[in-house]
């Protein structure tokens, strides 16, 4: 796997992430983590963020800063439209 370090349970059954793990993943304060629980293991997962998603992400289109001027526009005349 790579890195594995022990860590203690604490009050309220808290774990404390180790910073070598956090910086590895890219977990900051008030990061969202998945909790999964695998058999009788424990699985941690990051949970990516907007920002994060729209620069590491895998791409699945590619948008135009004209095509999304355009369709802003669109939707702004369908706004004042039904106003």
């Amino acid at each position: 796997m790579g890195l594995t370090i022990e860590v203690r349970v604490g009050r309220k059954r808290t774990i404390v992430i180790p910073k070598a793990v956090a910086e590895a993943l890219g977990i900051d304060e008030d990061s969202r983590l998945l909790l999964e629980l695998r058999g009788d293991h424990i699985v941690l997962k990051p949970v990516p963020d907007a920002i994060t998603l729209s620069i590491k992400g895998e791409k699945i289109a590619k948008v135009t800063l004209e095509d999304l001027e355009v369709t802003s526009l669109e939707e702004q005349k369908k706004y004042i439209e039904e106003a």
